[in-house]
C-alpha cells in the first residue's frame, strides 16, 4: 500500500519558486492563473498486514519529525491506499 505526504510552505512564508513559475505562466498567456504555491509530495509504501492505526500515527510522526520543517512548512498525510 502507498501513503501520500504533502508539504507545502505555510502562508505566511514568502515562496520565491512559486512566484517565478507565476511570472512565467502569466508571460505565456496564462492569465487566470493568480498565484502559485510550490510544495514536496512523498509517497511512502507501508505494509498492508500491519495495523493501519500504527501506520498512520507512525506516518504522522515521519512527516512531523523528518519531512516537514515545522517552522515554515504544513503537512498533511493522505491515508494509505
Amino acid at each position: 500500500m502507498k501513503a501520500r505526504v504533502f508539504v507545502s510552505l505555510k502562508p505566511t512564508v514568502l515562496d520565491p519558486q512559486g512566484q517565478t513559475i507565476s511570472a512565467a505562466l502569466r508571460s505565456r498567456g496564462y492569465t487566470a492563473v493568480q498565484d502559485v504555491r510550490q510544495g514536496k509530495v512523498f509517497e511512502i509504501e507501508v505494509d498492508a498486514a500491519a495495523d493501519q492505526q500504527k501506520v498512520k500515527e507512525q506516518l504522522d510522526e515521519i512527516a512531523r519529525e523528518i519531512l516537514a520543517n515545522p517552522v515554515i512548512e504544513d503537512y498533511r498525510v493522505e491515508d494509505p491506499k
